[in-house]
């Protein structure tokens, strides 16, 4: 999906195991250069979004190109999770896809006025979810142009 042989790096932020097994499965039937990378909660996920903990090294956490963030998580949720990432420097460039089942238009517009790229709802089903992540996928690394990470 892109010209380059560097893998795309994607953090999926989701405590939905069925979900993210699915997120997988799906992900494998694409063809790309994909490094996923999953946090179960709020909490982690900044930590590897700050390189903090456990995600100290690049190696491990490296900077995503892409975040698909679920709302509904335990701890610290996703709304807390996207105010924070568009208020600092060093991560407000990286695009955030909403990726939830909440089609509330509270979160829908809480998510865009913090500044999100994307909100989309989960589809029900294998070939749903196929068809949506082929066309996000192509969206965001095929037609986009993304900053480069630091």
């Amino acid at each position: 999906m892109n010209s380059e042989d560097k893998p795309i790096s994607i953090l999926v932020i989701e405590d939905s195991d069925e979900d993210y097994e699915a997120f997988l499965r799906v992900v494998k039937t694409i063809a790309g250069p994909f490094s996923i990378y999953r946090c179960e909660d709020g909490d982690t996920a900044l930590d590897f979004l700050f390189s903090e903990l456990n995600y100290a090294d690049p190696a491990i956490a490296p900077r995503p190109h892409l975040i698909l963030l679920d709302l509904n998580l335990p701890g610290t949720d996703g709304r807390e999770v996207l105010a924070t990432i568009r208020s600092k420097k060093e991560l407000n460039l990286i695009p955030v896809v909403v990726f939830t089942t909440s089609f509330n238009q509270k979160d829908v517009k809480f998510c865009y006025a913090q500044g999100v790229n994307g909100y989309i709802l989960k589809p029900m089903g294998i070939s749903a979810l196929t068809d949506t992540l082929r066309t996000l996928f192509r969206y965001w690394f095929e037609f986009s142009m993304l900053p480069e990470l630091d």
